[in-house]
């Protein structure tokens, strides 16, 4: 199988450019949905930390300063994973950990296609809002304002940016729920609640 070629003997490629080596050596086959690996097949030894953070407005740095090339933060998107010890880039020979202070994508465009909610990200994922990538509205303790993701992938997320939810919010409708009135909107057969209705105070 293409993605599980050996890869250089050289692996002790830490640092930013073995990963982008490596990841580009992983998606050598056709995988799934944006030619995207199968990350959730591989297993390889976690071999450490990389100083890479995805910032809460979903800004890449890598030692401090932005990662400047979209297509290498696209890149990396392809093989990032989440376990239940924190988020990694993975290949089928290293798992690195990295830190996400909140999602680790945005999503900044949302379109109506038929019965669907169609949303883009900002590393170049299309998502349609369904039962398998549900919309959920938290609301941040700081502030009180809601936070809005959506679900991506295999546990990841984006969070929805604030003028997508102002257009979802154009779009909602209200509907009974155990919690009383609520407004929400309705994608490939889901209804997902994203605030209160008029009945209920806010």
């Amino acid at each position: 199988m293409a993605y599980l070629r050996a890869m250089p003997s050289d692996t002790a490629r830490t640092g930013l450019q073995g990963v982008a080596d490596a990841a580009k050596a992983a998606q050598g086959g056709e995988g799934e949905k944006r030619g995207l690996p199968p990350v959730h097949l591989w297993n390889p030894a976690h071999c450490g930390d990389i100083d890479i953070r995805i910032r809460k407005d979903g800004v890449w740095f890598h030692e401090g300063s932005p990662i400047g090339r979209e297509a290498l933060v696209r890149l990396f998107s392809t093989i990032l994973r989440r376990d239940p010890d924190g988020f990694h880039l993975v290949t089928p020979v290293e798992k690195m950990k990295i830190v996400v202070e909140d999602a680790p994508f945005i999503a900044v465009r949302v379109d109506r296609v038929g019965e669907a909610l169609r949303f883009l990200t900002n590393v170049g994922d299309e998502v349609e809002a369904g039962p398998e990538n549900a919309i959920r509205v938290e609301e941040d303790p700081a502030t009180g304002e809601p936070r809005p993701y959506l679900h991506v992938r295999r546990g990841l997320e984006a969070l929805i940016a604030r003028p997508v939810f102002y257009e979802l919010v154009e779009m909602a409708a209200e509907g009974d729920t155990p919690d009383g009135p609520r407004l929400g909107v309705a994608s490939n057969g889901a209804w997902f609640p994203i605030g209160p209705g008029e009945a209920e105070p806010a």
